[in-house]
């Protein structure tokens, strides 16, 4: 199970990369809101990863220089891999929302909200580069496996 859930987070690490990928090579013509969006991904998960590990964490609409989204990503991969191969998936974690409210969830819930979080917000970014002349990514589960 350990390696199905690594697997998703390879899929979500791969396509957030397409993502900044066709971003950057159309940066002209990609319109702010393609921009907040691709941020609140990122930094969604690592939001997740660092309510899980106890680690001060992102703001959840904070506009990151471009030039460290590939890095960002990459790290919220490394983080969430080290999570599904070491933690307890079963271990309930509490922490608080960007709201202030209090809530507990177990890591595994966590993690699998990470990813279909990234997999939603991956569905908004193309339909606004469609929007905007740009070719989307085709960002299904299924394409990654082919």
């Amino acid at each position: 199970m350990k390696e199905k859930l690594v697997d998703l987070f390879e899929y979500t690490h791969h396509f957030n990369k397409e993502m900044i990928r066709v971003i950057s090579e159309n940066i002209a013509k990609a319109d702010e809101k393609t921009i907040s969006l691709i941020n609140h991904t990122l930094n969604a998960q690592q939001i997740w990863n660092a309510r899980i590990l106890g680690e001060p964490a992102f703001g959840v609409w904070q506009i990151n220089p471009f030039e460290t989204l590939e890095d960002i990503n990459h790290q919220n991969f490394l983080k969430s891999k080290d999570i599904v191969q070491n933690l307890d998936w079963d271990q309930r974690i509490e922490y608080q929302n960007s709201r202030g409210m209090k809530f507990e969830n177990s890591i595994f819930e966590m993690l699998f909200h990470a990813v279909n979080h990234s997999t939603y917000h991956r569905g908004q970014i193309n339909s606004l580069l469609k929007q905007s002349g740009i070719e989307p990514v085709l960002t299904d589960y299924i394409f990654y496996k082919r």
